[in-house]
């Protein structure tokens, strides 16, 4: 079965017939699909909601996957917090740890503290950057993060999905990368990045 195989962990789901279908909606756990053009923010065809678990705004709720260990980053470019364009090429040398998210996922919104406090505790170690896939871009993202007060995380927009699509995930996804751009895993979900399993997954990979 699936479950059994290594490339799945899955956290806080109490039945594991339950278990066995989160896996099957392919990253619909604590997750948002993709925004429609017309602003809504659910998608058809996938749950908001981690099967057997009542979400609600502050919640962690995830699953690990390394299934795509090994798979190289995609290419699909993306802007900068200067609105020039850039690629996740443009960041190797060093470990990168992607964020993607929107303003309009409360799971997203819910992580993005910790994921700033993470940022500003390790930049010397590795790069943490936030992708919005807001279809509207710097028009509803460069507001949210004026009121949100973030210290370390910078704006970065990809209206087109181009990431979001190459991930094949759900909102937010975040995925770590290694010095030469080759995936080591993926968080399907949102996770405290001040937690513990958070911290076991970042020493997993030497940061």
């Amino acid at each position: 079965m699936l479950l059994l195989s290594g490339d799945f962990v899955i956290r806080r789901v109490p039945n594991p017939y339950l278990a066995i279908l989160a896996v099957i909606l392919a990253g619909s756990v604590a997750g948002c699909d993709r925004e429609k053009p017309s602003g809504g923010q659910a998608g058809e065809g996938q749950a908001n909601v981690s099967p057997g678990q009542a979400k609600g705004l502050g919640q962690f709720e995830y699953v690990i996957d390394r299934s795509h260990k090994g798979n190289a980053a995609p290419t699909a470019a993306f802007r900068g917090p200067d609105d020039t364009p850039v690629t996740l090429t443009d960041f190797r040398g060093r470990p990168l740890l992607v964020n993607l998210w929107a303003t309009w996922c409360a799971p997203c919104v819910a992580e993005m503290p910790t994921l700033d406090a993470l940022a500003g505790k390790n930049g010397e170690r590795m790069t943490v950057i936030a992708v919005a896939q807001d279809l509207q871009g710097a028009e509803v993202v460069d507001p949210w993060f004026q009121k949100a007060g973030l210290k370390a995380l910078q704006p970065y927009l990809d209206p087109q999905n181009g990431l979001l699509d190459a991930a094949n995930s759900a909102l937010p996804t975040s995925i770590f990368y290694d010095a030469e751009g080759r995936e080591v895993w993926r968080v399907v979900g949102a996770i405290d990045w001040q937690g513990a399993e958070a911290k076991a997954l970042l020493a997993e990979a030497g940061t």
